[in-house]
């Protein structure tokens, strides 16, 4: 089967590391999946144009119901979604975006949740049957870069710093303009904060690896690769108590969650000063993520579902 596949594609973020492992799944069964970025689409009428090429796409896959599924409403393809987070928390907030979103869910054939959180939540928010929608957690594989070195990593970055355990990394691409300016206006102002480029996922593996602790401050998650994988490599956590952290945060067992900057400065001490419970939130963590975030798990999953997709295009 000939898939068409969108999403985000920013290099070096989350979204692109996600589609990547799916699309090898998705090969790995036998079809043909060719990944595209909602960037280089206008409107539905651009991908319905794409789709009818010779030989033409058989079915669809999108990440995120808004950006990416709104472009797959003028296809007369089976198709499947997959909730990419901030579709559900955030963009159900604007009326006819939401609007659109329940047409997208409506036509496709299923749908994907990272955890049942969000599924609940896509089911009070937007009409749909239940039993179109799939709770699949995100699969996780970690892989440290042999030869990283932290001398090296700093110095790219024109660093200078006596001490270099004392100090906070903020790391990955520029892709909002107007908030990466304030992080920079920030990031100046501040002392023992720097704001590095994003790296390969090895490079930010092998970091990672070398950092005492790994941080998410996000106002709005569907489900952190980032966190998983710092469970993965047994780092420990510190995450913001959002229901798309909490949902694989277990509070004092698998890593640990704050809502405020004294909640953080205070948890970040605590782990600083409590040995047992910085192996008990290492160890709780990498059984969490050998448990439930299992690759081949995942790989079965969506192997399935495109296998819907395929029977679909008959009965069509």
């Amino acid at each position: 089967m000939k898939l068409l596949f969108l999403a985000c594609l920013s290099p070096k973020t989350g979204n692109y590391t996600t589609a990547e492992r799916i699309r090898s799944h998705i090969e790995s069964a036998g079809h043909s999946c060719e990944l595209r970025d909602v960037a280089d689409f206008h409107s539905p009428s651009d991908v319905a144009h794409l789709v009818s090429q010779n030989p033409p796409f058989e079915g669809a896959l999108a990440i995120h119901l808004f950006k990416a599924g709104r472009l797959l409403l003028d296809l007369h393809l089976p198709f499947g979604v997959i909730f990419g987070g901030t579709d559900i928390n955030e963009d159900v907030k604007d009326e006819q975006k939401r609007v659109v979103m329940e047409q997208v869910l409506l036509k496709a054939r299923f749908a994907v949740a990272f955890t049942e959180k969000l599924k609940e939540e896509a089911e009070f928010v937007l009409v749909s049957p239940s039993s179109k929608i799939y709770v699949q957690p995100q699969g996780i594989q970690t892989e440290v870069a042999e030869k990283f070195c932290w001398t090296e990593f700093l110095r790219s970055s024109e660093w200078h710093c006596e001490n270099l355990h004392n100090i906070l990394i903020i790391i990955g691409p520029l892709v909002d303009p107007a908030l990466t300016a304030k992080v920079k206006a920030v990031v100046k102002r501040a002392t023992g904060v720097y704001l590095a480029q994003e790296r390969s996922q090895r490079e930010l593996h092998a970091a990672m690896k070398r950092c005492f602790a790994v941080i998410n401050s996000s106002v709005s998650e569907g489900m952190s690769a980032a966190i998983l994988e710092a469970m993965d490599l047994r780092v420990p956590v510190l995450a913001r108590n959002i229901p798309g952290n909490a949902a694989v945060v277990k509070h004092g067992v698998t890593g640990l969650l704050f809502s405020s900057p004294q909640e953080f400065v205070h948890q970040s001490q605590r782990l600083l000063s409590d040995h047992k419970l910085r192996e008990r939130v290492v160890r709780n963590g990498k059984l969490y993520v050998e448990e439930h975030h299992s690759v081949k798990q995942e790989r079965e999953t969506y192997q399935r579902l495109v296998d819907k997709l395929h029977k679909a295009q008959f009965l069509a």
